[in-house]
């Protein structure tokens, strides 16, 4: 096995193809170092280099092995700065979850905040629902979720990203959709619902049942994404409450209009990891995000 100054030493040589000229550029006698090169090409299993009473010549592997010597050299010298960098948080990677809504909404301006401080961290995206990615989290599989709450604080440690009202989306001819004032809630009990589905988009349709009094018969249709509640309420097949963030979509033939009172069913996105984590890339982009939290 050879070693890095044996490479070092080499590349010396085949640079100034002369023993004594790269002695005298590596501070050393010649002696050593033609000794050093000798078990360089006993390593490798080849000759590297051609001497005769001319001078020194590289062989055709000599001038293969520079190649990839100067490259190895050149890995070797940024490599103290990379692992400086990375237990300083300031390069690495953090794979991060995303809820569907958040992806529309909030993520964009997150991963440019996120660039803006950290150009050397690579976030890797994936987007899942809440459940999903607390079991991902606790797997490993994931650094940080962008979630609904709640979670468990004995696993996790969270803080508040973003909070925002729902409202709620009328189809375009709906007799609701001219008025301008919040709508009070009593007015869109009987209208026909499409709710989030309470196994998949748990949150959210609990949300929606302490805002409004939904009865059997309301529920017109039951699906886990917002994109796929606007698409029903645009085709007319009911209403729905959606975050305000929805505005985004601008989806055809869809109004939204605020809810009175709908403050105490704000909707909320929450930053979770592992308790304990001390990832230092992942610990300096919780610090962008909590500059970014209301």
């Amino acid at each position: 096995m050879y070693t890095l100054e044996q490479v070092r030493q080499f590349v010396a040589v085949a640079e100034e193809l002369h023993f004594g000229r790269a002695a005298a550029r590596l501070a050393m006698t010649q002696p050593p170092l033609s000794r050093q090169i000798q078990r360089l090409e006993r390593a490798v299993g080849v000759t590297l280099l051609e001497r005769d009473s001319r001078g020194v010549a590289l062989t055709p592997a000599g001038r293969a092995f520079l190649g990839e010597a100067r490259r190895l050299l050149a890995v070797a010298e940024r490599a103290p700065g990379a692992a400086r960098r990375i237990a300083a948080g300031r390069a690495g990677q953090v794979r991060v979850g995303f809820t569907a809504t958040t992806g529309f909404s909030l993520l964009g301006r997150l991963l440019d905040e996120i660039g803006a401080a950290l150009p050397a961290v690579e976030v890797l995206l994936e987007e899942r629902v809440t459940g999903e990615q607390l079991r991902a989290l606790r797997r490993g599989d994931l650094d940080l979720g962008l979630l609904r709450p709640p979670v468990d604080p004995a696993q996790h440690e969270s803080f508040l990203l973003h909070r925002e009202e729902l409202v709620v989306a009328l189809p375009a001819g709906h007799p609701l959709a001219r008025e301008r004032a919040a709508l009070p809630a009593a007015r869109l009990v009987g209208e026909p619902l499409v709710l989030p589905d309470p196994v998949q988009a748990r949150y959210f349709h609990e949300l929606v049942v302490r805002r409004l009094p939904v009865r059997p018969e309301d529920a017109a249709h039951t699906v886990s994404q917002i994109v796929t509640m606007l698409s029903l309420v645009a085709a007319g097949r009911g209403i729905a409450l959606v975050p305000e963030s929805a505005r985004v979509l601008g989806i055809a033939g869809v109004v939204l209009r605020p809810v009175e009172e709908s403050g105490p069913e704000a909707v909320e996105l929450h930053a979770a990891w592992m308790r304990g984590s001390r990832d230092p890339a992942l610990q300096r982009v919780l610090e962008v995000l909590r500059g970014l939290a209301p």
